[in-house]
């Protein structure tokens, strides 16, 4: 497979961002790689804590290695649509749609990351899911590091990919914050490619693209608001060192989010942490490299402790 790696794009507001004509060009995804809904997946709504319901979907050995997959903001399972056939059937991978994103309900209030990892305990308590392998993708990740902190007994390691030890103070999120406060129903839907194009460094399918931004735009515009709002204030990092599970980042060096030194904090401060980066990668490793992902997520979890 054949991929575009393009020029960093200049620090222009988010909003206005353009994707790049040269990853326009068309781009067929290998054999192996679904990109839309795959048959083997089984798909299933869980009631969590207040009520809230929150869809998922599961492939694999119901008996194997637990590993659930939390998306990034605005995103939904979806994220991982493209990751979760290749993996081995001894894994058990369940990816879901947090509260206010793709089809999940939308309260009102539930969207920092200490809420976010209290819906994920009660999904697995839900699922009689005992301790897991958490990755999460951006937004993902960071609940995933606060699950680990609040959890550590329910967690067996970490996969963080695009990720930080806060984004507090980060330029790109109040930028989107900024922009996010103008938003109205229904979303631009402009708008929305413009932001999810501005998380790519590479091609990638246009069909799978245009399913990202259609789950996006089920997102109402509070909850858009409401949860960059709780990106730019939420702040663990003084905790991570808590953080006693195998850990592995994974980054790519096109990341126009977050860069390598938002990474070289995590190294520092999770004991153990070690980073894979992705070379040529932008934010949204896994839509970019799916099969590599997949790859890394397998290797990870099999070297555990059963």
């Amino acid at each position: 497979m054949r991929l575009v790696i393009v020029a960093k794009r200049p620090a222009i507001p988010l909003h206005r961002r353009k994707y790049p004509a040269e990853l326009r060009s068309e781009w067929r995804a290998p054999k192996g790689i679904p990109m839309l809904l795959n048959a083997n997946l089984q798909t299933g709504v869980a009631t969590i804590r207040d009520g809230v319901k929150i869809p998922f979907v599961e492939q694999g050995d119901p008996g194997g290695f637990p590993v659930l997959f939390l998306h990034g903001y605005t995103d939904s399972w979806r994220s991982f649509e493209g990751v979760l056939p290749l993996l081995p059937h001894s894994i058990r991978a369940i990816a879901i749609s947090q509260r206010g994103h793709g089809d999940a309900d939308r309260p009102i209030s539930g969207y920092r990351a200490s809420d976010l990892a209290a819906d994920l305990a009660s999904f697995m308590d839900a699922r009689a899911i005992e301790s897991a392998v958490i990755v999460g993708h951006s937004m993902g990740s960071y609940t995933a590091q606060r699950f680990a902190i609040d959890n550590p007994h329910r967690t067996r390691g970490l996969i963080l990919a695009g990720s930080y030890p806060t984004a507090k103070g980060n330029g790109e999120v109040e930028e989107l914050k900024d922009a996010v406060s103008a938003l109205v129903d229904p979303i631009d839907p402009n708008f929305v490619r413009s932001f999810q194009e501005s998380t790519l460094a590479r091609t990638i399918s246009a069909e799978f693209l245009d399913a990202i931004i259609g789950e996006s735009l089920k997102v109402p515009a509070r909850v858009w608001q409401e949860a960059v709002k709780s990106l730019s204030r939420d702040d663990h990092s003084a905790r991570l060192h808590e953080i006693a599970v195998p850990t592995l980042v994974v980054w790519g060096d096109q990341d126009a989010f977050f860069p390598r030194a938002e990474q070289d904090v995590l190294m520092r401060t999770i004991p153990g942490a070690r980073l894979v980066t992705y070379a040529g990668a932008g934010h949204a490793i896994h839509w970019e490299e799916p099969r590599r992902f997949a790859v890394d997520v397998a290797g990870f979890v099999a070297s555990l402790p059963r």
